[in-house]
């Protein structure tokens, strides 16, 4: 503990991590204000703090960084660079532009397709690279070691949409339910702000359509059709721009819209630890594993109208071990601030708003 601190103290504890130390002191009530005192002790901490109201009194929560890792950026950039590549074939085959078959990717016309991928890759990748910058900024602002966005490519149509998404790797335990909460509510809400003017102004750009037998949003991939499903905000945004009755060929940087939202909704399922899983475990570490379970249960139902919801469960299942469990804070005693309930509302409305049952219908 720094000495100039601890007269404004009344006790102090210092936990030593890998990569940081974080140390919990009870204030002494005359310095709780904070005093003058201790106000320019703290402007001297080399780190981050923050006040925690406790049972016992006002209790400081500093951080002061002891390891600083090395980042293998150009893994990162490489990764990038392939998502966009497999998105931007994607969005040359939005409409027709090129083909789903690699034989006919040649010429001039190819290349102008992948000129108009751009339309849906850009839009894409801006959405989920906000996403993780999200996570990631707020851990670093916590001082917390974690790793820059890794971008999954993956196979373009007709196997798939040229992603499986991004991810960050918090390398270190997180030090209580406030940090958790900000860190894993960040992401969501932060794509949330850059997916829904992208859908907006995608959707300005599409285009109703008369062929018979489809209805809502329709998207051209190739020579396949793909419809995906509304949830109440894709279906309120589409219909106060477009109307009510309209069948709409959506343009590639709606789609982008669309997927961002979709990825939100992922994302926000209250399960293991996926985003929705941290603001949960944030709100009550008791309820956390009933609530994931329950949610994997509703999961595997909803397998019924769209068998994506299987994969995914899998998945989630696959990558908790088993047991769709969370790992613990340091220190979980430690109450979430009231200032942070406006936080797991916000969360919470946003999951409701992005929800859909069937992502994608059945023609």
């Amino acid at each position: 503990m720094t000495v100039t601190l601890t007269p404004c103290l009344l006790a102090w504890r210092t936990t030593p991590l890998h990569d940081r130390e974080v140390v919990d002191a009870l204030v002494d009530p005359a310095h709780a204000g904070p005093s003058p005192e201790l106000a320019s002790a703290l402007r001297q901490w080399p780190g981050t703090y923050y006040w925690s109201d406790e049972a016992d009194g006002r209790h400081l929560v500093l951080t002061r960084r002891t390891y600083k890792s090395r980042e293998a950026w150009s893994m990162h950039a490489l990764l990038f660079a392939a998502v966009l590549v497999t998105t931007t074939l994607t969005g040359a085959m939005l409409g027709g532009g090129i083909s789903m078959h690699p034989s006919s990717w040649h010429g001039a016309t190819f290349f102008h397709a992948l000129s108009r991928g751009l339309l849906f890759s850009l839009p894409l990748l801006a959405i989920l690279l906000t996403h993780e910058l999200g996570h990631y900024i707020t851990a670093r602002r916590y001082q917390i070691n974690v790793s820059p966005p890794f971008f999954l490519p993956s196979f373009p149509p007709p196997f798939g949409i040229g992603t499986l998404g991004a991810f960050i790797r918090l390398r270190t335990i997180v030090n209580d339910r406030r940090q958790l909460l900000d860190i894993g509510a960040a992401g969501p809400i932060a794509g949330f702000v850059v997916a829904l003017p992208i859908l907006w102004i995608g959707l300005l750009h599409s285009h109703p359509t008369l062929e018979r037998g489809l209805h809502g949003m329709v998207v051209a991939l190739g020579d396949d059709t793909v419809l995906p499903g509304d949830s109440v905000l894709t279906l309120l945004v589409r219909r106060f721009l477009i109307g009510q009755d309209q069948t709409i060929v959506l343009h590639p940087t709606a789609f982008a819209g669309w997927f961002g939202m979709f990825v939100t909704m992922l994302n926000l399922l209250p399960m293991a630890q996926l985003d929705g899983g941290h603001i949960v475990y944030s709100a009550t570490t008791r309820w956390h594993q009933p609530v994931a379970r329950a949610f994997w249960v509703v999961v595997m139902l909803l397998g019924w109208f769209w068998i994506g919801w299987l994969v995914w469960g899998f998945v989630v299942l696959l990558l908790s071990r088993g047991q769709l469990r969370h790992p613990p804070v340091l220190d979980a005693y430690r109450p979430l601030p009231a200032s942070r309930k406006w936080l797991l509302l916000a969360s919470l409305v946003l999951f409701i708003l992005t929800f859909v049952p069937a992502p994608f219908r059945a023609p």
